[in-house]
């Protein structure tokens, strides 16, 4: 695999380099240590610079200067963003029916639609489905998150949330591929596990950096899109399990040489 994979843009990977390897000394990197390790996924310097300010003017980097030396630094909210992240992103179990659903029921005022848009892009963003207008579910295990979200944007008060099992009517399965776009699922799928799944030859420390970022950057919003729903309703021979399982075994290889190339670049 050679390049940047269509679906990561610098300023994914650059999130994704902070996240590995940036909150461990702080949620600091040095400019030059971000430059160095982009240009090994193949990421030119005014592309990293460009998606840097991007960031910065999203609220997700800071500049700092450390010893007078240039860099940048995770903002509060990038560091909620990442550890939120960090629980769904390497979570290995799937919700049970046994486990219940989780409703957030909103109300927004007219007057209020930005709220409501904002409302109805973050429930998305953690992988709700949705059941009828202003009614959205998802696995209960999302309780904590949705809370923590609805806390940081000032949101609580236009929604509830529920914990519940479902009573009737109707076939669950089905109902959950009404609820979610499983086909888009299985696509998202199919691409991951024939970008990551081939099988590789031998790497270098610094082949193995570049593979492990861009495959956590093309994993993370997968967990997001698909919920850990139960595998009881999920199709046969559903993709997403296979798809884990590339993800999961590549971790295993690819982590502790990638970490040791990072560490080495100043």
């Amino acid at each position: 695999m050679t390049g940047v994979p269509e679906t990561a843009q610098p300023r994914h990977l650059i999130v994704t380099v902070y996240g590995l390897y940036a909150r461990r000394t702080g949620g600091w990197l040095s400019v030059a240590k971000i430059i160095s390790l982009l240009a090994d996924l193949g990421v030119d310097e005014p592309a990293v610079r460009s998606s840097i300010s991007r960031l910065k003017r999203r609220g997700m980097l800071e500049p700092v200067r450390r010893n007078n030396v240039a860099g940048y630094q995770l903002s509060t909210q990038a560091e909620d963003i990442l550890r939120e992240g960090d629980r769904r992103i390497f979570r290995r179990e799937r919700a049970t029916l046994e486990d219940g659903w989780l409703l957030a029921v909103f109300s927004v005022p007219e007057s209020e639609r930005s709220k409501r848009h904002t409302l109805r892009t973050e429930l998305t963003r953690l992988g709700f489905g949705t059941t009828a207008p202003g009614v959205w579910i998802a696995p209960a295990h999302l309780a904590e998150a949705t809370e923590n979200m609805l806390r940081r944007l000032g949101l609580t008060g236009y929604a509830e949330l529920f914990h519940g099992k479902h009573l009737a009517f109707g076939e669950l399965a089905a109902k959950v591929r009404l609820w979610w776009d499983l086909d888009q699922l299985e696509r998202l799928y199919a691409d991951f596990v024939s970008t990551h799944g081939r099988k590789r030859r031998r790497r270098t420390d610094r082949e193995a950096f570049a593979d492990y970022v861009r495959l956590l950057t093309d994993w993370r919003r997968l967990p997001y899109l698909d919920p850990g729903l139960p595998a009881g309703l999920l199709p046969a021979g559903w993709i997403g399990i296979r798809a884990a399982e590339t993800f999961f075994a590549l971790q295993e290889q690819l982590e502790g040489p990638a970490e040791r190339h990072a560490v080495t670049v100043s």
